[in-house]
């Protein structure tokens, strides 16, 4: 009945893809967001592997979605990774209305995942990324990284291939790089992935494999159709197969072949245009709204590209200065800050993702990551963010200080992190947080889960017996050298939010340390006060605290912040 159906199917329309200027691409998210080093997800041969593990979960699954405990049972791993592993696949789902989304953290467990998202989330886990490229300037990196380190002395013992992994000063591949490698890669792959979403046709086996309209949507957790700020809004509808459909009727299914074939040769069509568009930037041609704007001294590109998956607004090459962009300059976007030094950067926003990348001596605060931040190759950092969920992998003596929903995740080499509570606030703090769906009343910044230190999903080779080792945790920062961070006002002639205070309760320890600097700072200002002193003292007195006050200013940098805020 289902081979009669299919053969009176109509015929495909003539292409309305290229009629309509439409062009596939990568959804980056879930190769930026969605790897994990866990060794027992990462297959040689996926199809081999997922099909029986496929055929397994299908038996413990309840209308098509199982569970932690069905995942851990089907994968023989831990319930902590069962939960990681449902907790990061809900944090790059490409649909906003799946009960994983939209479940609280009590119900992830037992609502879990939709079998076909899980499915694509684990083949995706054999995804080797993109070696970092080197910098084109190589007197402004020796300007950003100086030249000495407090590792220089380790990095040196180390073996070369070692060497190589544990050096932070690297540089991200361009945007347009990484859309290339992440098609080429589902060019590669795209056949097994469609076999796993199909299902035989009902009395000829497994050699006639048929596609369901629903299943072809799950595609779009990994590739999406758009072109110039404009995406379909589901694949069905981008393609030919189920474009017509009747939505009182059931799409009857199409021959997997065919939906094989139709997205082999669009990913072939995206990869040609992706090597003229870099064939031409060779050749001189300029594009103002090419990703890869240069950038110079310490001035920034804030790309100009729509709220898709194609690609995050990009802060790059800060140095020495400070930087802040409010909800009008970043609001519905995920960001990308690389490659800064010595600089203070606020990013006072509602996010969905964010990436800090090899970043050095700074200060980074993002306003409210409601989907997943990522920390790497930083030295010396201070990240300060309220999100759900934050991954920090092949950083050194960087301090975190966290409002996070999901236990933060420490995964690569990585020396002398410290984490803490969060530990600022800005007026609009609370409505962002609340725009982007983070709980304040659930702060997991002290229960960090390390996993591998070695990356499988890193194109270098690693050494034998490294893949056993777990990553270095975090330290807890001592609640007497904790203290609030302080951000200034920027927010002349705009509104004013409600936020008067940290919305995250500090834990006891940390509460008494503040409730303690309060009280002395307050009896200091009342015996200041209460001191009998004659006019000119006083005046000594003034003068003493303002030179101790610039002479610190100058020593810590932050004089800066000065110089920012009166030139905004």
């Amino acid at each position: 009945m289902t081979e009669e159906l299919i053969d009176q199917s109509p015929p495909p329309d003539p292409d309305p893809i290229q009629n309509s200027n439409l062009i596939i691409h990568p959804r980056r998210v879930p190769f930026e967001h969605g790897l994990l080093p866990i060794q027992k997800l990462v297959f040689t041969d996926p199809i081999q592997t997922l099909a029986p593990i496929k055929q397994k979960l299908a038996s413990l699954a309840t209308n098509h979605r199982v569970g932690s405990a069905a995942i851990s049972d089907a994968l023989s791993i831990s319930d902590d990774h069962a939960r990681l592993v449902l907790e990061t696949l809900s944090s790059v789902l490409h649909c906003e209305t799946d009960p994983l989304v939209l479940a609280k953290p009590e119900e992830v467990d037992s609502v879990g995942a939709d079998l076909r998202d899980l499915i694509l989330f684990l083949y995706i886990q054999s995804y080797k990324k993109l070696l970092p490229r080197t910098h084109k300037d190589s007197a402004s990196v020796a300007d950003v990284w100086p030249s000495t380190s407090a590792f220089d002395g380790y990095l040196s013992a180390l073996s070369p291939i070692q060497l190589v992994r544990s050096n932070s000063r690297r540089f991200m591949p361009s945007p347009t790089d990484e859309e290339a490698h992440q098609l080429s890669y589902l060019q590669k792959h795209i056949a097994n992935i469609i076999s796993l979403l199909a299902e035989p046709v009902e009395g000829q086996g497994d050699d006639s494999l048929v596609l369901s309209m629903e299943s072809l949507e799950h595609i779009g957790f990994l590739v999406h159709y758009g072109d110039k700020g404009f995406d379909v809004p589901s694949l069905s509808q981008a393609t030919p197969f189920f474009a017509n459909s009747d939505p009182d009727m059931p799409a009857v299914p199409v021959p997997a072949s065919q939906v094989n074939d139709w997205l082999l040769k669009d990913i072939a069509s995206a990869l040609e245009s992706i090597s003229n568009r870099i064939s031409g930037k060779e050749n001189g041609a300029s594009n103002a709204s090419d990703q890869n704007a240069a950038m110079a001294d310490s001035s920034v590109a804030l790309n100009k590209v729509s709220s898709n998956d194609r690609g995050p607004c990009i802060i790059e090459g800060v140095s020495k200065t400070s930087l802040f962009k409010q909800a009008s300059d970043l609001k519905g976007r995920s960001v990308k800050v690389a490659n800064c030094h010595d600089s203070v950067i606020y990013l006072l926003a509602p996010l969905r993702y964010a990436t800090v990348y090899g970043c050095s001596d700074s200060t980074i605060v993002l306003g409210a990551a409601g989907k997943a931040v990522k920390v790497e190759h930083c030295e010396r950092v201070h990240v300060i963010v309220a999100t759900k969920r934050i991954c920090i992998a092949n950083c050194r003596e960087c301090v975190f200080f966290l409002g996070v929903n999901q236990r933060p995740l420490i995964v690569g080499d990585n020396h002398k992190l410290q984490v803490a509570p969060y530990n600022t606030f800005y007026s609009h703090l609370e409505e962002h947080i609340t725009e982007v769906g983070i709980q304040p009343t659930i702060n997991k910044w002290n229960e960090s889960l390390a996993l591998g230190a070695i990356d499988p999903h890193d194109s270098l080779s690693h050494p034998t017996g490294a893949s056993d080792k777990q990553a270095e945790p975090a330290s807890c920062v001592d609640p007497d050298q904790f203290t609030t961070f302080l951000i200034p006002n920027w927010f002349a002639g705009e509104a004013i939010g409600s936020t008067k205070d940290n919305p995250f309760p500090l834990p006891d320890a940390y509460k008494a340390v503040q409730q303690t600097n309060l009280k002395n700072l307050e009896e200091t200002r009342q015996s200041l006060r209460e001191t009998p002193l004659e006019e000119n003292r006083k005046r000594e007195l003034t003068t003493a605290f303002h030179m101790y006050f610039k002479d610190w200013l100058y020593a810590t940098g932050n004089i800066r912040q000065l110089y920012c805020l009166q030139g905004d």
